[in-house]
């Protein structure tokens, strides 16, 4: 039983283990401690639980696939004609959640949570990706609980510092 086994009560479980090598450690340097560590390497590229095992400096393109996966799912869903009540599910049920697991684990950058918002909302308003049609109420009102009398939609950026204070 190792340090941290003893220490934490927890067991490393080898098989679910990987590595990730920086680029200058030398190959038999790694090879060394493959074979101590009884792991495998993988890729900076390869994801874990649906997210990035590896985010190099640039946390925006690293999660890049999860805009275009929102996109996607919205995309699909402006040329239906879907009731309000519909189309809160839907953002609410689908476009927020794929959001939830990546706001729990990164700080995204403001920008993209503004993208993302910025997305909700037009699929809010909009039955068409290509034309803006007006927003009759602000985002402010749209993020408000519905006691308030708003729609309970999430406001990301404070929803992904909400998520990340739950890990302290």
């Amino acid at each position: 039983m190792g340090i941290y086994e003893r220490a934490s009560g927890q067991a490393v479980d080898v098989q679910k283990s990987n590595v990730v090598f920086a680029k200058g450690i030398p190959p038999s340097r790694r090879a060394a401690l493959l074979l101590v560590l009884d792991i495998r390497e993988v890729l900076a590229h390869e994801k874990y639980l649906g997210l990035p095992s590896y985010v190099g400096r640039s946390r925006k393109k690293s999660l890049l696939f999860i805009k275009d996966k929102i996109n996607k799912r919205l995309s699909s869903w402006m040329d239906r004609l879907i009731s309000w009540a519909g189309r809160e599910v839907l953002i609410k049920a689908v476009a927020q959640a794929i959001l939830t697991y990546a706001m729990g684990v990164f700080k995204l950058p403001t920008n993209f949570c503004n993208a993302m918002q910025a997305n909700i909302n037009r699929f809010w308003w909009s039955n068409d990706q290509q034309r803006r049609k007006i927003h009759w109420i602000s985002l402010d009102r749209l993020c408000d609980k519905k006691d308030d009398r708003g729609l309970g939609f999430r406001e990301m950026e404070a929803f992904n510092d909400a998520m990340l204070a739950k890990q302290i």
